[in-house]
C-alpha cells in the first residue's frame, strides 16, 4: 500500500514530523505516524467530494483547484493538538496567516477530532471543517479575490458584516443583537472571521449542523444551522452560494466517494 515519494521542495522546514502523503487532484495530504490511516483516508475522501461534488473523478471547478495547486495547499495531521510532533512542525515552519516558510497554505486536523459519520452519534467531524477552510483560504479567496477575498469590501465580507451585525476590524465586546454570526475567539482577525463564517454558511447549506444537539452547541457562535434558515435570512451568502459560476459544493460528503483515492504513499525527505 506504501509507495517511495521525496518532499517536493528545499526549505520545508519541520515537515520530517511527516510520514506519510497522499495526494487528491494535485492537493497534498501528510500525516503523521501516529494518525490512522483510516482517518487520514477519510480526510482525503471528504477533500475529494468536496472538490468533485458530482463524483466523476473530474473537479467542479478547475479554477479554484488550479489556485489550491499553485499555493501548495497542504492538510497536515497530526494525532492531537499540541502534541510534540504538532508543536514542532508549528515551531520549524514559523507559519504566519496561514503560509509556510515556503509559502504554502497549511490547514491542520487530527486524528482524534476526525469522526467518519459522527453526525449518527451526536459528534461533529471535523474533516467537514478543517478541509474546507484549506479549499476556502487557498483556493476560493485566491481564485475569486473580489468576491471570497478576506479584505473589507468584498462580497463575502459584505456578507460577515451583515452577519455579525456591522463591520468589526477586532471582536466587539458584544455583538449586535440582529446579527447571526458572533465568533469570539480574540485570536481571529478579520480575515479568520470570513473564512470561519464561510465554513458555517456552507456546512449549514449542505446539512453538516441540523442533528440533534447541534445547535445548543454552537449557537453562541451560529445560529443559522439549516439550509432553510441560511436561505431565508442571510440571503447576501445566499445569492453568492447559488451564482453558478463558483461551483460551490451542494451536496455533503459522506465518505463514500464515487471516484478514485490514491493510495497513502510514503513521505520521505531528501
Amino acid at each position: 500500500m506504501f509507495q517511495s515519494c521525496s518532499k517536493e521542495s528545499s526549505g520545508d522546514y519541520g515537515f520530517e514530523v511527516f510520514s506519510k502523503k497522499m495526494n487528491i487532484f494535485g492537493i497534498t495530504i501528510l500525516a503523521t505516524e501516529e494518525t490512522s490511516n483510516d482517518k487520514m483516508i477519510h480526510a482525503a475522501t471528504i477533500l475529494a467530494e468536496y472538490l468533485d461534488n458530482d463524483e466523476n473523478g473530474i473537479p467542479d471547478n478547475a479554477k479554484v483547484v488550479d489556485d489550491l495547486i499553485k499555493h501548495k495547499a497542504t492538510l497536515v495531521m497530526f494525532k492531537s493538538y499540541g502534541s510534540m510532533k504538532y508543536k514542532k512542525f508549528f515551531h520549524s515552519s514559523k507559519w504566519p496567516d496561514g503560509q509556510t516558510t515556503d509559502k504554502r497554505a497549511v490547514q491542520d486536523l487530527y486524528d482524534d477530532e476526525t469522526h467518519p459519520n459522527g453526525a449518527a452519534d451526536g459528534i461533529f467531524d471535523a474533516s467537514l471543517e478543517e478541509v474546507l477552510h484549506l479549499i476556502t483560504f487557498g483556493g476560493y479567496s485566491n481564485a475569486y479575490p473580489e468576491i471570497f477575498g478576506t479584505k473589507r469590501g468584498t462580497a463575502v465580507s459584505k456578507a460577515v458584516d451583515i452577519a455579525r451585525g456591522g463591520y468589526f476590524d477586532t471582536i466587539p465586546d458584544e455583538y449586535p443583537q440582529n446579527g447571526w454570526y458572533s465568533y469570539d475567539d480574540e485570536t481571529c482577525e478579520y480575515g479568520c472571521q470570513i473564512h470561519e463564517y464561510l465554513y458555517w454558511a456552507i456546512t449549514s447549506i449542505l446539512g453538516a449542523q441540523d442533528f440533534p444537539g447541534r445547535l445548543d452547541d454552537i449557537e453562541h457562535e451560529w445560529r443559522l444551522n439549516t439550509h432553510e434558515k441560511v436561505k431565508n435570512t442571510d440571503k447576501a451568502f445566499y445569492d453568492i452560494y447559488t451564482n453558478p459560476e463558483y461551483k460551490l459544493p451542494t451536496v455533503l460528503p459522506d465518505g463514500k466517494y464515487k471516484g478514485k483515492i490514491p493510495n497513502i504513499a510514503s513521505y520521505l525527505q531528501k
